[in-house]
């Protein structure tokens, strides 16, 4: 089993992706001008669920002057598109905070949850959108409230190496040590994903750099195990700030192994390189007997565990 394969969907999946903001001024007015002229031809037979699709659809695009006349129609701020996302997260999304101070002015609740189980903020947190984030906690959205897996959003930001919006859920409130459903923390996700100045900003709020979490792995363990897509020089810059900090080398987790012996076994041969100049343990083994060398996933790896 691999523990370190962070999936892009648990993260990014959201439903709510299926239509592009659009941000362009110009483009921005001829499909608002379209949606106008469409809901006008329409508006008189146009019952409940044409109305709430079309918030949903002028939230996307952020046509405020569409979704004040719907919404005078009678549209609804609690109705859901077919994949269960509120009006108010397809704001957040798209990132138009003119339209989520429109709808909260008109009692949208602010942390209610799509039925995947995020909340507004969650998608906004997971789409990088830092003008909507400051918009929904200006509001007063709930900042350690969990979406899918129970991941919150400051654990999105960390996925997503945001610093500036790491710090702004921090400053109001977040729980940097909360974990999720699958036992991960913030500094998990930014250390699997080489985001170095997020993982330091998490230290620096009280995370213990050799705290534990599911199976026993450690933020070092995690960067050692870190996302393929990561880049090596990132990697090698997360490693050596958490040895700066603290981290333990030879920690072990549930299967006995450490550190290198993860990095070997996934054949991340830049962080067995900064994890041997750190003096790592070339020596300990698993719980099945084996060293990192016998872990190592080819031969030059071997080689370089082998020697010295």
């Amino acid at each position: 089993m691999n523990f370190f394969r962070i999936s892009a969907v648990a993260i990014v999946g959201s439903a709510l992706c299926t239509v592009a903001p659009t941000n362009a001024p110009a483009a921005k007015m001829r499909i608002c001008q379209e949606q106008d002229q469409h809901y006008e031809q329409v508006r008189a037979s146009a019952g409940p669920l044409e109305l709430n699709a079309a918030l949903s659809a002028a939230a996307d695009k952020g046509c405020l002057t569409l979704a004040q006349r719907l919404l005078d129609d009678g549209a609804s701020l609690g109705s859901r598109d077919r994949q269960g996302a509120m009006p108010l997260s397809h704001a957040a999304m798209a990132g138009h905070t003119d339209i989520l101070d429109l709808f909260i002015a008109h009692g949208a609740a602010i942390n209610a949850r799509n039925l995947d189980g995020s909340t507004a903020l969650f998608v906004a947190a997971e789409q990088d959108n830092q003008p909507a984030i400051e918009s929904l906690v200006a509001h007063g959205a709930d900042v350690n409230l969990a979406g899918r897996s129970g991941l919150t959003p400051l654990e999105a930001a960390a996925y997503m190496g945001n610093e500036n919006i790491a710090k702004l859920l921090l400053a109001k409130g977040a729980d940097p040590k909360r974990t999720d459903a699958t036992g991960k923390g913030p500094i998990c996700y930014a250390a699997a994903r080489g985001f170095a100045k997020v993982a330091d900003i998490l230290l620096d709020h009280s995370v213990d750099v050799n705290a534990r979490y599911g199976n026993d792995l450690t933020a070092l363990m995690w960067a050692a195990g870190h996302e393929d897509g990561a880049g090596t020089n990132d990697v090698a810059d997360v490693l050596t700030l958490l040895i700066s900090r603290g981290a333990h080398l030879d920690d072990r987790d549930n299967r006995g192994r450490t550190a290198l012996m993860i990095a070997a076994s996934l054949g991340h041969e830049r962080a067995v390189d900064v994890l041997l100049a750190h003096g790592a343990s070339r020596t300990m083994r698993d719980k099945s007997g084996k060293t990192a060398s016998d872990l190592a996933s080819n031969d030059e790896l071997k080689k370089k565990l082998t020697a010295g």
